[in-house]
């Protein structure tokens, strides 16, 4: 059976010589990993990279359940972050946290829409962009249920408190003015992640959030 669907690249992983497994995050299946055959191609790496929201059709088969993708092809093209070394480094970070937090299978309702939403808002920003990692993690706890108040985050944040209540209260134009250096919002960053390794239960270390340290100092 051929099934059309949108999916959003989190990771990939090397499979055989010529094919890729593409772990994505979509409608129908929620968190799940896709093979995608005679993936070499210069053309086809280019769709694969961090957060890229993929058209493609799903083959499912009773024979395995790594369930085949092909003919790949991009709903948007998001030039804002393909030509913004800034932009596709904070891409790396969040998918990175998405790839690590959700587990296969999960499937949130409305998960998929506010990450499409929150990749298309990146996309678009000309300037002022570098807190929002900080506000895409407090969304993130929203989108998994969880719904916390500043005050559910103070264990976690510590002396970071009212920074943290400012990023959670405001709105989402003056949270990207709130100004910070790269150390700080390493710190609040790190803070937030422990918050979401608490309440799902599983260890969430993000390689690429020392990357944002340096760009944004």
């Amino acid at each position: 059976m051929t099934i059309n669907t949108e999916l959003i690249v989190l990771h990939t992983t090397k499979f055989g010589e010529n094919s890729i497994v593409v772990h994505t995050l979509s409608k129908e299946y929620g968190r799940r990993s896709f093979l995608i055959r005679g993936a070499g191609k210069k053309a086809v790496m280019t769709l694969l990279l961090p957060l890229t929201i993929l058209e493609a059709e799903v083959i499912e088969t009773s024979r395995s359940t790594l369930y085949t993708a092909k003919n790949l092809s991009s709903k948007h093209p998001l030039m804002g972050i393909r030509s913004n070394i800034y932009k596709n480094s904070m891409t790396l970070f969040m998918s990175e946290v998405l790839y690590r937090t959700l587990k296969d299978g999960a499937n949130e309702s409305g998960l998929f829409e506010w990450c499409e939403k929150s990749i298309l808002l990146l996309d678009a920003l000309e300037s002022d962009f570098s807190n929002f990692h900080l506000r895409f993690l407090l969304e993130f706890a929203v989108a998994l249920g969880f719904s916390p108040e500043a005050r559910d985050l103070q264990p976690f944040v510590r002396e970071h408190y009212p920074l943290v209540e400012r990023l959670m209260k405001e709105s989402f134009a003056d949270v990207m003015l709130i100004p910070l250096n790269g150390p700080l919002r390493n710190e609040i960053a790190e803070s937030i992640l422990r918050y979401l390794e608490f309440h799902t239960e599983s260890a969430i270390n993000i390689a690429s959030l020392k990357v944002l340290r340096e760009l944004f100092s």
